[in-house]
């Protein structure tokens, strides 16, 4: 007996992929988030109004009022088209600029650039098409300034809370997404130090697969990682456990197995992402070019050259200069405090590596007792990476020097060392001759620019952050540096100083 036609159609129809539960709730997510930046928008401009036409504000405004008929006050009707093509195209315009494609490890910076841009945009654009359609009625400029500022700062400020909202809870073990790795050794690795370094993003490392049979983990001094088993049973597990993200971090010649656990994790509707093995070759900065569809990935060049190095030297000066009253007082302060606290010199000297492997001697207050240096090598083999020599609680530490190291005030000397040109404020921190003994080939590629007194590592880490972190760190700024950068960080370090977050 044939079969019928529709279970016919049905076997040859594809089978379709189920959407991630992730994505479900990203794309929700953002619909409010749209819908409530709408709202803010709207409430932005009534306050505009209201600010203008009844609170009449500025003073001079009640004078101007007299001046003219009573029907020129606008009312708030005439707005109301304004109003909502204001809206649309800044809506359009935050959607452009990427505001609604921000990853969790965006700051309220980088909203705030985006809002204020988009914002000025959408007004100048406003304010031309109002007095080209209506030339002859009176409206007054100040309604888009005040809607300006309104719509920024609203923006911004509900995002602030949701953020700190968000990456509290986060801390706290509330509500973080269940991350899977694949891959338990080198680039995996890096990607589970990641995630247990920086739980404010918000994900819960539910453990690795790994094909060895000796978990890795077991060989690791963290207890952190969780071997699940080999990577073969990445199927099984989608469907026994509730993983709602998968990062694919396999070596580079395991690369081959990529579309049968990509399959396993559209089949099971589980998000993905996949960490390409590029770090080995120092490429956290790619740039990628097609030709007939084909992606051509190349090395960036370092942009702290020609004149971008004077540019940025031109800041350096300037701060310095600014800040040298308070600077002198504080150092002082501190000196005086080194002097009482412990027996030895106010200044410690050090040999570090600069720009080009060049080397300089780098001014700190002291922090430690007077003999630390020899002493030393009995606490090497305590450091987690001989390359990053930091230990918490440093039994050579002083009473003043803890206190300093926390708020990082002992670098202050260094901005002798910024004035002379052997270093900038931000850039990467200098590392002695003997932890630079000790690189990998592509390490040295931070040694391209001038070393810093802070940095992407300190405002993101600190000494939580693992060494080829703050390697790529440092790459990364020395590829894709620019002065907004640099004042970003620069803003960025005083909280991560008052926190002392990683400071030891």
């Amino acid at each position: 007996m044939p079969e019928p036609i529709d279970a016919v159609v049905v076997e040859t129809l594809p089978q379709l992929t189920p959407v991630p539960r992730t994505a479900k709730r990203h794309r929700l997510s953002i619909a409010l988030t749209v819908l409530l930046d709408a709202a803010f928008i709207l409430v932005g401009f009534a306050l505009a109004y209201w600010m203008r036409y009844w609170l009449r504000w500025p003073p001079p405004f009640e004078t101007i009022v007299r001046e003219v008929a009573a029907e020129n006050l606008v009312s708030i009707e005439a707005f109301t088209p304004y109003a909502i093509g204001l809206l649309l195209l800044l809506l359009a315009l935050y959607a452009m600029k990427g505001l609604y494609r921000l990853p969790r490890s965006a700051s309220i910076l980088d909203y705030a650039g985006i809002i204020l841009s988009s914002t000025t945009t959408g007004i100048a654009v406003l304010i031309v098409v109002v007095f080209l359609h209506k030339p002859s009625e009176f409206y007054s400029r100040l309604i888009f300034a005040f809607a300006w500022g309104a719509i920024v700062l609203l923006l911004t400020i509900w995002r602030t809370v949701v953020i700190w909202v968000l990456r509290l809870r986060w801390a706290q073990g509330i509500g973080r997404e269940r991350v899977l790795v694949v891959g338990g050794k080198g680039l995996g690795r890096s990607v589970m130090e990641g995630i247990v370094a920086h739980p404010f993003l918000g994900y819960y490392l539910v453990g690795y697969l790994e094909d060895n049979e000796t978990p890795v983990a077991e060989s690791m001094p963290s207890k952190h990682f969780r071997h699940l088993g080999p990577v073969r049973e990445l199927e099984q597990i989608l469907a026994r456990d509730p993983i709602e993200q998968v990062f694919l971090a396999l070596p580079f010649w395991e690369q081959h197995r990529l579309p049968e656990l990509v399959g396993a994790c559209r089949a099971a509707g589980v998000e993905f992402r996949v960490a390409p093995d590029l770090y080995h070759l120092s490429f956290d900065r790619v740039q990628v070019d097609q030709l007939s569809g084909i992606p051509l990935i190349g090395l960036k060049t370092v942009s702290l050259k020609g004149g971008n190095l004077l540019l940025k030297r031109l800041l350096d000066l300037l701060l310095i200069a600014i800040s040298l009253p308070i600077s002198l007082l504080i150092a002082g302060i501190i000196a005086i405090a080194i002097r009482l606290d412990s027996p030895g010199p106010v200044i410690f000297r050090q040999t570090r590596i600069g720009r080009h492997g060049k080397t300089f001697t780098a001014y700190k207050f002291r922090t430690m007792v007077a003999d630390a240096e020899t002493r030393k090598a009995e606490l090497v083999n305590t450091a987690a990476d001989g390359r990053l020599f930091k230990i918490r609680d440093d039994p050579r530490t002083t009473r003043v020097g803890r206190m300093l190291r926390r708020t990082s005030l002992d670098e202050l000397p260094q901005l002798w060392n910024v004035a002379m040109g052997e270093m900038s404020l931000v850039g990467p921190r200098p590392q002695v001759p003997d932890e630079v003994s000790r690189y990998d080939h592509w390490h040295y590629r931070r040694l391209e620019v001038t070393p810093g007194l802070t940095g992407l590592w300190q405002v993101l880490g600190r000494s939580d952050t693992s060494f080829d972190e703050m390697v790529r760190l440092d790459i990364y700024y020395a590829e894709n540096w620019s002065l907004d950068m640099d004042v970003r960080i620069l803003i960025q370090t005083i909280p991560a100083v008052l926190s002392g977050r990683g400071a030891y």
